[in-house]
C-alpha cells in the first residue's frame, strides 16, 4: 500500500468520523420512521383498528377517490392563495424596509416582523379564534358601529387569514435579504437612461430579486399546504385539509390510510422543492 493510498484512507476514516453521528441520527430517526410508514402504506387496517401487513395499493387507490380528491383540491388553492398574499404583503414591506427606511430604523423594523416567532403558533392561532367568533372583538365593534355581526369563524376566510399571517415572516425575510444585496448604482444606471420608476422596478428590480421571491414562495406554499393546526381551529370541522384528513387517519387507527397520504403529500412537497430548485437554479 502506497503512502498516497494510506494517506487517502486516513482522510477518508476522518471524514466518516466526523460525518457518522450525523449520519446515524439521519438514519435512525429520518429514514428509520420513512420506511415504517412506507411498509404501513401497503398494510391494511382491522376490524379493531389492527395493522394487517399486506403488499397491496388498496390505500393509494382509495386516496383518489373523488371525496379526497376535493379536499386536495381545497388544501392546493387555500396554499396558493395564501402564498400570492403573502407575496402581494411581503414585497412591498421588504422593499421599504431595505431601501427606503433610515439605517439606523432596519434592525428595529425586522425585529418587529419576526416577533412573531417569540410566540407559540397555537397562542397565535387561538388569538384569531378570540378576534374572528362571533362574540369576538371584530364583531364587537361591529355591532357597536350598528352593523350586524358576521359569520367570520369556521370559514374558508378565517382559515386563510390564520395562514397568511402565519406564513407572512417567511415570505418577508428572503425577499428583503435579496433586496439588501441589490446594487443601487443599477437602478442609478436605469434611471440614467430615462426608465421611470415602474420600468426600473419591472426590469431591474423585480428580476434581480427573483431568488429572494423563488424561496419565499416555496417557504409559504410547502407548509401552508400540509397546514392542520390553522384549519382545524380557524375552520373547525367545515373546513377540511389534507393536513387534518392525514391527523383524522391517525386518530381513527387507521395507520396505512394515513401512511399513504403522507407519502403522497410526500411526493407533492418533493416535486415542489425540485421545480424551486430548478427555478433558482436558472435565476443564478
Amino acid at each position: 500500500m502506497t503512502a498516497r493510498t494510506t494517506a487517502y484512507l486516513r482522510h477518508s476514516l476522518q471524514v466518516l468520523s466526523l460525518l457518522g453521528p450525523a449520519l446515524g441520527w439521519l438514519l435512525l430517526f429520518f429514514l428509520g420512521p420513512l420506511l415504517v410508514m412506507l411498509v404501513y402504506s401497503f398494510a391494511e387496517r382491522g376490524t379493531y383498528g389492527e395493522v394487517i401487513y399486506a403488499l397491496s395499493p388498496t390505500n393509494y387507490l382509495q386516496a383518489l377517490k373523488p371525496i379526497y380528491l376535493l379536499i386536495y383540491w381545497r388544501s392546493f388553492w387555500l396554499a396558493l392563495t395564501t402564498t400570492l398574499l403573502c407575496l402581494l404583503l411581503a414585497y412591498p414591506v421588504a422593499y421599504f424596509i431595505a431601501l427606503k427606511a433610515p439605517k439606523q430604523w432596519k434592525s428595529t423594523l425586522l425585529v418587529l416582523s419576526v416577533i412573531p416567532f417569540w410566540t407559540s403558533f397555537l397562542v397565535r392561532t387561538y388569538a384569531w379564534v378570540v378576534l374572528l367568533r362571533t362574540e369576538g372583538v371584530i364583531n364587537s365593534i361591529l355591532v357597536t358601529l350598528g352593523f350586524s355581526p358576521l359569520k367570520l369563524l369556521y370559514t374558508d376566510f378565517a382559515v386563510l387569514i390564520g395562514l397568511v399571517y402565519g406564513e407572512l415572516p417567511f415570505m418577508l425575510l428572503p425577499i428583503y435579504a435579496s433586496i439588501e444585496r441589490l446594487d443601487l448604482q443599477l437602478l442609478e444606471a436605469a434611471k440614467d437612461l430615462g426608465a421611470t420608476p415602474l420600468e426600473a422596478f419591472l426590469y431591474v428590480t423585480l428580476p434581480l430579486t427573483r431568488a429572494g421571491i423563488i424561496t419565499g414562495i416555496t417557504l409559504c406554499f410547502i407548509p401552508s399546504l400540509g397546514m392542520f393546526i390553522t384549519s382545524d381551529m380557524l375552520g373547525g370541522a367545515k373546513v377540511l385539509m389534507i393536513g387534518n384528513l392525514i391527523q383524522n387517519q391517525f386518530v381513527q387507527r387507521n395507520q396505512p390510510f394515513g401512511a399513504a397520504l403522507s407519502f403522497l403529500l410526500t411526493g407533492v412537497v418533493l416535486l415542489l422543492l425540485w421545480i424551486s430548485l430548478r427555478a433558482g437554479a436558472k435565476v443564478r
